[in-house]
Parts: C-alpha cells; sequence; structure tokens
C-alpha cells in the first residue's frame, strides 16, 4: 500500500488493511507474482497490504529466528496483529499466566514496533463470571502495547449489563473490541467443505459495531461469491469512514471460507471504501493495487481489480 496522500496541512488517514495470512499455496499468481519462494511471500504480501493476522502465535509460540524473519520481511509501516497463545487465553483463561505471558512477549519483543494490535481471542464459556480475570489480566501488560479482545460468549451480545461491563472495561482500559462479521458467510449454503467447516467454527454472533479504543478492528468473514458480499460490507463504509474522521486508525482483516480469493475481495471492498471516502471529502483514501503479473492473472480469471 502506498503512503497516505497529503493534500495541504490535511493527511489524509491511514486503514489498515490485511487478510487472515499472508502464506497461502493458492496466491503464488493471485498475489505474490509466479515464481516467489516460499520465504519472500510476507515480503510480496506485504508490498500489497498493511497488516496481517499472525494466527501462528496462538498455537504456540515462534522461534526467535522466526520472529527476526518476520521484522525484517516488511516495511517500517507495516503492522502484525498477534494472537496470544491458547495456553493463555484458553486454558489457563488468563489465570496464574504470569511466566507464559512473560516468555511469550520476551520471544516477541522484537518485533513490537511493528505489531499494530496484540489480539486477546477468548473462548465462548469465558462468560461474565471472568471478566475480573479480564480486567486483572489487562492491567498485567504494558501499557504501550494496542491491545484487542474478541469475546463469544452469548452474553456480550445480548445489549444487557454483561455487555454493558464488558464495554466499560474495555473503554476504561482503552482496549479495543475486536469486532466480527459473519454473517457473509453464514449467508452462504453449505454447499462445500470449506464453508460446512467456517459454519462449524466461526461464531454466528450479532455485530454490534462499537469503537472502545484508538484501533477498531473489524474481521470480516466474506460469502465464497465475491460479489455477494458487497450488501454485507455496505454498513461498513460510513462506519470505517466515521472511525477515519475520528482520527482512530481501524484495522479490517477480511476472510473467505476457504481465503483462495481473499486478496480479490479485500481490494474490491477496499475500493468501495476509497469510493465512498471520496465522496464524502473529495479525493479517494491511498491507492492499493496487485502487483502487475497478478493483475494480468487476476484478469484472465475475468477479475477487474
Amino acid at each position: 500500500m502506498t503512503e497516505p496522500v497529503v493534500s495541504g496541512q490535511q493527511q489524509i488517514p491511514e486503514l489498515k488493511l490485511g487478510l487472515a495470512m499472508w502464506s497461502h499455496n493458492q496466491w503464488q499468481q493471485s498475489l505474490y507474482g509466479k515464481g516467489t519462494p516460499q520465504a519472500e511471500r510476507l515480503a510480496r504480501y506485504a508490498e500489497v497490504f498493511n497488516t496481517v493476522e499472525g494466527n501462528t502465535s496462538f498455537y504456540a509460540t515462534p522461534s526467535a529466528n522466526s520472529v527476526s524473519n518476520w521484522r525484517d520481511a516488511v516495511g517500517e509501516d507495516f503492522r502484525f496483529t498477534f494472537k496470544l497463545p491458547q495456553e493463555i487465553t484458553h486454558k489457563l483463561q488468563l489465570r496464574h499466566c504470569n511466566d507464559e505471558l512473560r516468555q511469550f512477549l520476551q520471544v516477541m519483543s522484537p518485533l513490537f514496533a511493528k505489531t499494530g494490535l496484540w489480539k486477546i481471542q477468548l473462548p465462548g464459556y469465558f462468560g461474565p463470571e471472568a471478566l475480573g480475570a479480564l480486567d486483572a489480566f489487562l492491567g498485567k501488560l504494558p501499557t504501550e502495547l494496542p491491545l484487542g479482545v474478541e469475546v463469544r460468549h452469548p452474553a456480550f451480545f445480548a445489549k444487557g449489563e454483561a455487555e454493558r461491563q464488558l464495554n466499560r472495561l474495555l473503554l476504561r482500559r482503552s482496549v479495543n473490541r475486536i469486532i466480527m462479521d459473519t454473517r457473509p458467510v453464514f449467508a452462504a449454503p453449505p454447499n462445500s467443505a470449506a464453508v460446512i467447516d467456517a459454519h462449524e467454527k466461526k461464531p454466528k454472533v450479532p455485530v454490534h459495531a462499537i469503537a472502545t479504543g484508538r484501533y477498531p478492528t473489524v474481521r470480516f468473514i466474506g460469502h465464497p461469491e465475491l460479489e455477494a458480499n458487497q450488501g454485507f460490507f455496505k454498513p461498513w463504509l460510513d462506519k470505517l469512514c466515521q472511525w477515519l474522521e475520528e482520527e482512530r486508525q481501524p484495522y479490517l482483516f477480511i476472510h473467505t471460507p476457504d481465503n483462495a480469493l481473499a486478496p480479490e475481495l479485500a481490494i474490491c471492498l477496499y475500493r468501495l471504501l476509497s469510493g465512498r471516502w471520496q465522496a464524502k471529502h473529495g479525493q479517494p483514501l491511498p491507492v492499493l493495487q496487485m502487483p502487475q503479473d497478478a493483475r494480468n492473472h487476476n484478469k484472465q480469471l475475468g477479475l477487474e481489480l
């Protein structure tokens, strides 16, 4: 993604846009360019997108060598978003995990400057009675680390006292509530293994578009048919523009059931957002496009990007 454009004294705000991963075999031609070695995929990905969901850290703490390689592969403006390990969030449920947290942050410390959000993804069984543990845990983290919390317990989506308590806690701590929009994928018929898997694993929860911190974060789980996503994305056009106008820096992550066409969907939706911003402010958001050889490949598929 190019640098934000400056017009007079006013700089266009920058959305952080990315995908659920940076390495996918089906992106070899559509994103990286034909012949790109696997070791160079992150660098090629970062030429188009300016953030990514680092999910590998959820399953295991990466090696120090991997951390260094990731840091060196991207530019200074790129921002990772890493999930805290499931050992901390799911097994220990944020309790009695000081050693695990310290070890994780020590390994990841070379990436602090290039990490835009540290994600605390909580399981569906982490309910209102555990908010005290969340509050205590947030107090243990370095204040300079930007944080996001993703909850899945139904009580946190019921617009009752439990949700109000959660939102007040996040506002007090200036921690971002991660918003998952799964409406598109649940609108898809379960006629493929990827969609069936998404229906089984993704939470079917209401969308509450609230900003509790400086980095409101949306995970948009798309419909496998690209054009079907536009109607679901339409409400996000004004909301994302609003957050940019408030001088927040929103993060938007685009998924599809198998993620094969996630790069194309991300660019299509970003262009809709840029068009809405231009209609309101007279100039588009910074330009984002695929490498030339990838654009040629997509044109052969009938995708005008």
